[in-house]
């Protein structure tokens, strides 16, 4: 909504009587149905002025026309994407290389290309731009798309106009959807704010304290001071609900910082399973995890490039599932790469494992970024995981990370599963045990080693793919985790899949509530001198295992 009678810097009225005139009738009705091609084409032609307060009647003359069209011609002049061609005709008109694609405004026909000669562009400035946000948002109150109505019952609450009260209410009887209707009555509450009548005013501050809106919150209170509401009342109601909407925004905060320390917490656990079954099973700290984590988003990247160049578009949100099964083959592969040439030669020398897989992973960071250079690469999200979820007072959850922590209860059910009834889980569990008494048993231990190290750099693999989608893949995009990974497999207890991911969902809930209070990199501090404290009174961590990574 825009003020029809600002004034410019001459001091003359902007918009005449006329204009707001038709205005205000106009926001006492609602909007009119699709008008004729005809009828809209000579509302176009009166855009065709020099001066702005000409059309701005225009403008309000094609409001009051209302449809869908009208919606996309204002769009269009407010974008400077409406022009005149030589005949006289409004057209919409778009910039394609040395010449502009055409639409008839009208009738939204297409038509042949035009040249920048034959088009004049029709201008608008600041003004005009706003009185046209104002008409399209009234337009979109009356649409037949009740995401439209929400979306501009939305705009009109965030910038209230006092005008707009009657168009509020009128919209509100006639509109049939709950969720743009209740929308609507907390637009009619923050308009009746302002009104003249304390009754309303009263009722109005009732009715918002059951607004759980950091929005709300603010206006109630700017609502509070004395110069602004004059009558006690209503400003010990004004006073109650700011106090109930403390509340629960403090709860919904809390709410907050649990789902995000979930979500880094799964993120942590994605990281950390892998190397938890590697150093749990065959006691090497592998130093270029983070590596393989790397690998896995760098193949989503590829599976992702060559959907791009060869897949239909239309089939180009599958990428995600192809990429899944390559990531994880990938890194196996290089993980066994690396247990067979170099990590086998080491065992029992944990200090040389170290240095070892360490080397390794400079090795594979240089491969990388003469591969495919230093520079990020992006990883799109596909259409069916973009967008974001909001769950109340303006706690707002990312698809992408809701269904980062959806794949890792799936990642870690499958494993445990494999772990429990598989074959190779049963021969893994053994030589975790007892590796001698396994060897005796006829168990390949060395083979189980080899499957090992390469399931735990598959998973690691499948990390990555979950990481590309909330982070930019660099070659240093697995050194931002293994620090994290360690702290978790120590902190949950060495090779013990339960505590792998107790210890990783606490530490992520704990990092997200010490955020706001000490800071990111102090919260981190904190948490790291906490797990140094808690490994001195019980060094094999939450879920101790007995076995040969044990020490038993």
């Amino acid at each position: 909504m825009v003020h029809l009678t600002r004034k410019g810097r001459s001091g003359g009225k902007i918009l005449g009587t006329a204009a707001l005139g038709a205005a205000l009738l106009f926001a006492a009705a609602p909007a009119a149905a699709e008008p004729s091609e005809a009828d809209l084409h000579a509302a176009l032609q009166a855009l065709d002025t020099k001066k702005f307060k000409q059309k701005a009647q225009a403008i309000e003359h094609l409001g009051a026309l209302g449809g869908p069209r009208v919606l996309e011609v204002l769009g269009a002049l407010a974008k400077g994407r409406l022009y005149v061609r030589e005949d006289g005709r409004i057209v919409i008109a778009e910039r394609a290389g040395k010449q502009y694609t055409i639409q008839d405004a009208a009738s939204g026909r297409s038509e042949p290309k035009a040249g920048k000669k034959e088009l004049k562009k029709i201008k608008v400035n600041n003004r005009l731009r706003r009185l046209i946000r104002g008409v399209a948002g009234r337009l979109a109150l009356f649409s037949d798309d009740p995401g439209q109505r929400l979306e501009a019952a939305d705009n009109l609450i965030k910038n209230p106009k006092p005008q707009a009260l009657p168009l509020f209410r009128q919209a509100r009887d006639r509109e049939t959807d709950d969720a743009v209707r209740a929308k609507l009555e907390i637009g009619i509450a923050v308009l009746e704010l302002e009104a003249d009548d304390p009754a309303l005013r009263l009722a109005a501050a009732t009715t918002l304290a059951e607004i759980s809106d950091p929005d709300i919150h603010s206006l109630l209170k700017r609502r509070l001071q004395p110069d602004i509401e004059p009558d006690p009342a209503v400003r010990d109601a004004l006073h109650s609900a700011v106090e109930t909407i403390d509340r629960k925004l403090w709860l919904f905060g809390i709410a907050e910082n649990l789902l995000f320390g979930i979500s880094l917490g799964s993120v942590l656990l994605l990281a950390a399973i892998g190397l938890a079954i590697t150093f749990g099973v065959m006691g090497v700290i592998n130093m270029a995890h983070g590596e393989m984590i790397m690998l896995g988003a760098y193949s989503t990247f590829m599976v992702q490039e060559i959907f791009r160049s060869v897949i239909p578009p239309e089939l180009f949100g599958f990428y995600l599932l192809a990429a899944l099964p390559v990531a994880f083959l990938m890194s196996a592969a290089m993980g066994v790469l690396i247990e067979r040439g170099v990590i086998r030669f080491l065992y029992g020398r944990p200090l040389e494992t170290l240095l070892a897989t360490w080397g390794i992973s400079l090795i594979l960071q240089q491969l990388v970024r003469s591969l495919f250079g230093a520079n990020n690469r992006e990883v799109a999200n596909p259409e069916w995981i973009s967008g974001a979820v909001e769950i109340a007072g303006g706690v707002t959850v990312t698809l992408n990370r809701l269904c980062i922590i959806l794949f890792c209860l799936a990642v870690v059910a499958a494993l445990a599963a494999f772990i429990r009834y598989s074959r190779f889980g049963l021969n893994m569990r053994a030589v975790t045990q007892n590796r001698s008494m396994a060897a005796s048993m006829g168990i390949r231990t060395g083979q189980v080693d080899a499957l090992t190290f390469a399931l735990g750099s598959g998973i690691a693999g499948v990390a990555g793919m979950a990481l590309s989608q909330i982070s930019n893949v660099s070659p240093n995009l697995g050194q931002n985790f293994i620090v994290d990974s360690f702290m978790v497999v120590v902190f949950g207890g060495v090779g013990s899949l339960w505590g792998t991911i107790v210890g990783a969902f606490s530490l992520g809930i704990v990092n997200k509530f010490l955020e706001p209070v000490s800071g990111a990199i102090l919260g981190k501090i904190v948490v790291l001198i906490f797990i140094i404290l808690f490994i001195q009174m019980r060094p094999r961590g939450l879920f101790a295992l007995k076995g040969r990574a044990a020490g038993d």
